[in-house]
Formats: structure tokens, sequence, C-alpha cells
């Protein structure tokens, strides 16, 4: 079962990216769906077996990968609660992205290379999180690295596709190479990359323990680090390609441009897949995280700013894709606040729930601008809930999700609502130093995005259409093969929240996880989260109030006031649209400092310096010599005689001088 819920979508690839010409457009896709939904539904079945049930850890051998000195390497697959919690997310809302595309992609005319790309993806990643060791692990993060670069430049004739494509993928080298020197220093430390002779040898590194080892232990950057200054440093290093695939602040600037690419990548990609790899990664190390204070500090911060800062810039955004993106980079703040705090089951939850409806909204959004051909501007919208009701509401209840609709105090509401809550007050009681600062990033980022989601709402379906009357006569609601997808994800939108709460991080918390998620014995986050303040629990539900009656207040009632507020404030507007900068920062920073670099380097070191002192100028040299030669033969007889006289004369001196010695 296992075997096949990895390789199907991989089987699915190589016959649509292979043979996809041979078989057809409609074919590949048949195929490609077809083995997704067995995937999908094998996905569940394992989910209940292993989470829900009573199974243990199950390692699938699949080969004998490598071997190098001490170390060796099987290629196995590994499924916990962890694993089958991402089976789930994974293998679901690719299914539906695969299905919604037959009816997004189908005037395109390569098709089959589409789907083959979106297999590979859900291949790639679903090595990721089935990895037994962190070369494996490694293998499945490079392969959705290149799957998302495929995906996003898929229309590549477009050269803003390509130049996203390019921006995500040089952007996440930056983070994997912080990724590849944590897996060098985990060998260093337990002397293997296996995740169980790993996690086994990470009680030695517990303050006091007797198999403590003192001294040097790692030589990183010059540094001599002792063993738990070491461990910190490993940790860090791994939240470095963490960063960088989960879009955190600093490695964040590639994801709103992977817009670019077809709406589905964006939903496949922002939603469950390619960004939670990083949350993914930091959960299952968490043996190790949890052992070091400071890296967990580190990731809280790292989080909050985040989740602040991507809300701030999804107030201001008017394209409808990026309002998205910008939220999924601030809920993936949340989701590593959480695990920062200790909190992993409350961090994987929202990662399983944001899932539900961050697809939901993404595939909503597509249906938006399938409908009003292909226009992406919210400000060109306005007045299509009437046009297309079915969209609408789905988009309604993604929204609501988002935000946090419920009824405090209940447990009743939206994914959202309770997942996005227990993050919330888990900062509240977390324990580190970075836990306050995060629990108030984290409120005022839910007031913003309560705010920018129902702007989304506003400007998009209520209003006065601002579209050309030619564009509004065509408005149309989407076919039933791209409608059914969003309506399995507004269930999960609205139930998952509810029926899996006790499991994640609630009373059945240490039957569900069977140990997938470590935490210390003393970490008490999990019972001190059930006795925060009510004002606590309270604050997400009035952020939401809060964002939502500003929005309708600027965008139902008084249109007119965020045009006045932007000239007032036009900085701050300016600061927020053009995204704090960041990307000419950058550009001045790096780009053009490399291309400085390139120019001098090949004007003055590679075209003075080497080639002038070297082949151009030993030619050049050679030129002049035989330029200057090439003068003596004139074509004269005189000359040639005057020069064999000459010659003559010096030959008879040679010779009258050479007897009288």
């Amino acid at each position: 079962m296992y075997h096949a819920i990895v390789f199907f979508p991989l089987i699915g690839a190589i016959i649509a990216g292979f043979f996809g010409r041979s078989i057809g457009s409609k074919a590949s896709e048949y195929v490609t769906c077809g083995l997704m939904v067995i995937a999908a539904l094998l996905s569940w079945l394992a989910f209940f077996q292993v989470a829900l049930g009573d199974g243990e850890t199950i390692r699938v051998s699949v080969l004998q990968w490598m071997q190098s000195g001490p170390m060796s390497i099987d290629w196995a697959l590994r499924v916990d609660t962890l694993t089958a919690v991402m089976l789930v997310v994974v293998n679901t809302v690719s299914c539906l992205v695969h299905v919604y595309s037959i009816g997004y992609m189908h005037h395109d005319p390569h098709r089959p290379r589409f789907f083959a790309y979106l297999s590979l993806f859900t291949f790639a990643m679903l090595m990721l999180v089935t990895s037994d060791n962190l070369l494996q692990m490694f293998f499945g993060w490079e392969g959705v690295g290149l799957a998302s670069y495929l995906l996003i430049g898929f229309w590549y004739k477009k050269p803003s596709a390509n130049s996203a494509a390019m921006k995500a993928f040089i952007v996440n080298r930056v983070g994997d190479f912080g990724f590849i020197l944590g897996i060098f220093g985990v060998f260093v430390l337990f002397g293997s990359i296996s995740l169980d002779v790993v996690f086994a040898g990470a009680a030695s590194f517990i303050p006091g323990a007797p198999t403590a080892i003192s001294g040097t232990v790692l030589d990183l950057f010059g540094m001599q680090l002792d063993q738990s200054h070491a461990l910190t440093a490993v940790c860090l290093l791994l939240f470095m390609g963490a960063m960088g695939k989960s879009a955190q602040f600093l490695l964040h600037t590639w994801l709103p441009d992977a817009m670019e690419g077809p709406t589905p990548v964006s939903a496949l990609i922002h939603a469950a897949t390619m960004v939670t790899a990083g949350v993914f990664l930091v959960a299952r190390m968490s043996p190790l995280f949890e052992l070091s204070v400071d890296a967990l500090t580190v990731v809280t911060l790292i989080g909050a700013i985040t989740a602040f800062f991507a809300a701030t810039i999804g107030l201001v955004q008017n394209d409808i894709k990026r309002v998205i993106a910008y939220s999924t980079c601030s809920q993936l703040g949340y989701m590593f606040v959480a695990l920062g705090v200790g909190a992993y089951g409350a961090g994987i939850f929202h990662l399983f729930t944001h899932a539900f409806f961050k697809a939901l909204l993404f595939l909503g959004a597509g249906s938006v601008i399938h409908s009003v051909s292909d226009e992406q501007d919210m400000r060109r919208m306005g007045g299509l809930r009437k046009h297309i009701p079915m969209t609408y509401w789905m988009m309604i209840i993604g929204t609501l999700a988002l935000t946090g609709f419920g009824i405090p105090f209940t447990g009743i509401g939206t994914a959202g609502f309770i997942s996005k809550d227990a993050i919330i007050e888990s900062s509240f009681v977390g324990h580190n130093p970075a836990a306050g600062f995060a629990f108030w990033m984290l409120v005022i980022a839910a007031v913003f995005t309560s705010f920018y989601s129902w702007r989304l709402i506003f400007m998009t379906f209520h209003g006065k259409p601002r579209a050309s009357s030619d564009v509004m006569h065509h408005v149309h609601e989407s076919p039933m093969v791209m409608l059914v997808p969003l309506f399995i994800l507004a269930a999960g939108a609205v139930l998952a929240g509810m029926l899996f709460i006790g499991d994640f991080f609630g009373h059945h918390y240490e039957e569900f996880w069977k140990g997938a998620l470590f935490t210390l014995p003393e970490n008490q986050i999990l019972e001190e989260f059930h006795h925060v303040p009510v004002w606590v629990k309270l604050s997400p539900f009035l952020a939401m109030v809060v964002g939502f009656v500003v929005a309708w207040y600027f965008y139902i009632r008084s249109p007119e006031v965020p045009k006045t507020l932007a000239k007032q404030h036009r900085g701050l507007y300016l600061f927020l649209l053009n995204k704090w900068y960041f990307d000419e920062a950058y550009d001045l920073l790096f780009v053009r400092t490399a291309k400085w670099l390139g120019r001098f380097l090949w004007k003055r070191g590679d075209g003075w310096l080497i080639d002038g002192f070297g082949p151009d100028g030993v030619a050049a040299r050679v030129q002049d010599i035989t330029s200057r030669v090439v003068r003596l033969q004139t074509g004269y007889l005189y000359h040639y005689a005057f020069v064999m006289l000459i010659g003559v004369a010096a030959l008879v001196t040679w010779m009258m001088l050479g007897s009288t010695v």
C-alpha cells in the first residue's frame, strides 16, 4: 500500500511526460488523475490505520541506496503519525488540484506536460515526508525545488514566468545551503543521518546527561563549539533550509512572484505542499530543536516577524492571487511560532487545516480569474456575486476559515478558528524569551488577516462592476469539474478543526502522535494551553471582528476612505505596496553587486589581464613582428641584390677576421 501511495504519482508523471503526445491530452489527464485519486484514498486509509488506530511506526524498505565508509543509507519509507498526516494533506490537495486542472487548463495545448509536472511535484513531496534519513529528505527537498521551477515557469514563453521560476530556484538555494550544512553537522555529531540513530543520540545532549561529551565537538566556520552550542548551530542551519522552502522573513521574496504560474500550481505549492516542507522539517527534527532554547527562540522570532510582516503587505495588494500568497506567508509564520514555543501539535494541526481552506481560496480565485477572462486585478472586478454564486460562497467559506470564524469558548467554528486560536494561546503560555512578542504579533496579524481577506471578498464580489462591459458579458460560472474540488475543500475548511482538535492538540495527544512529535516531559505547553485568561481566548475572535468591520466600512460603506488614506499617508502606502522594498534592497545589495563584479572580472580580469597578457597579447605581438618582417619582402630586384651584397660583405669580413685570429 505504501509503495502505491508514493510511486503512483511517479508512474503518472512518467506516462504523461514521456508518452503524452502518443496517448493524447485526455488520456494523460485521466491517467494522472486516476492514479492520484487512488493514492489519496490509500493515504486516508493509512491515516486511519497509523494515526487514529493502534499502528506503530512502519518502515518499508525500497532498496539499498548508498554506502560510503561508515555511512550506509537505505531508501526506506518511514510512516508514523506525522507522515500519515502529511500523506493526507499532500495527496488530498494534489488529487483535487489535478481534477480541477482538467477544467482550468482545458484550452492549454501542453496539458500532458503540465500534468506530468504536477505528478512529479507530488512524488518529490511524498519522498520528502516519508524519508527515513536526512539524505533521502534532501532528495525530496531538491525534487520539489526542481518541480516548482518547472511549474512556476510552465508558460516559458512569458518572460515574467521565467524570471519568477529562476527567482524561486535561486532564493531556495540560499536556504538549501544551510540545510545541507546542517545535515553535515548532524553526521559529525551523531555519526549517522538516520533519523532513529539521531533521535536516540539526542539524549546525550540533555544538560547534565551522563553520556554528555566535554570539549569541542564541532568546528564550524573556524568556531570551536562545545556540545550544547554545536547542537544549536546545527538546528539553526536546518532552520535556514526551512526558512527558504517555507518563505520566512528574509527568504520570502520568491513566494509572491510564484503567482506567475497557472493558478492550480499556486494552490499546490502554497497550500499544502512545498511551503509546508520547512514546517515538516522542524517538526520532524523536534527531538533536536527541543534541546536548544536558543534555536527555538530564533524559530519563534522569525515566525512572529513573518506573520506580521506578510500581513501588512497583504493589506494593500491588488492582485487577487498575491493577496492569498501573502496570507500563506503569514500563516506559515503562525506555524513556526507554534513549533518555536514547543506546541508542535498545534503547528502541525494548523498545517493540516490550512491546507484545506488555503487550497479552497486559491482554487476559488482561479475560478474567479477563469470567469473574468484571466483578469487578476481586483480593481477591475466587483459585482461578481450574482454571476458566479457557487464560487462566491466557496470563497466566503474559505475566508471564514482563514479569518477564524467561530463561537468562543465552545469549540464550535471553522478549521482556522480552532487551529489558529490554539497557536495564539500557546504563544501566550510559551516559555522562551520571544513568546510574549510572538503573541502580540500574531494577534495584530489576525486583525490584518481579517481585513485583507474581507477586502478581497468585497472588492471582487460586491459593489458595482468595474470590468468592461465585454468582460462582464462573458462572466460565467466554472464547470463542475472545477467546482467539485471546491466543495470537498469547503467541507474540510469547516469540519477539520472540530473533528481533529482532540487528536492533534487535545486530550488524545499522546495516543495520536505516538512519539512522532517529541517534547521533553517538563514541557507543559499542552496543559497550560487550557488555562489561559479569558481575554487571551477572546483576542483572536475580537481581532477577526475588528478586521471585518474596518473592511466593511472601507469597501462597502465608504469606498472613498481607502483612497483618501492612501493619499494622506502616501509614504506608508508605497512602503507596503512595494513589499517593504525588499526586492529593491536585494537588487541593490546582491544582484547589481554581482553584475558589477561579473562585469569587472570580465572586462578587467578576463579581457585586460588574462587575454591581454595571455593569448590575445601573444597573438598581437606575433602579428606585430610578422607585419614588420613582411615589409622586407618588397619585390624589387635591386633591393634583393643590395641585401645579397651586404651579406657577401659581412661573410667576407667574418672570414678575414677569423683567419687573422
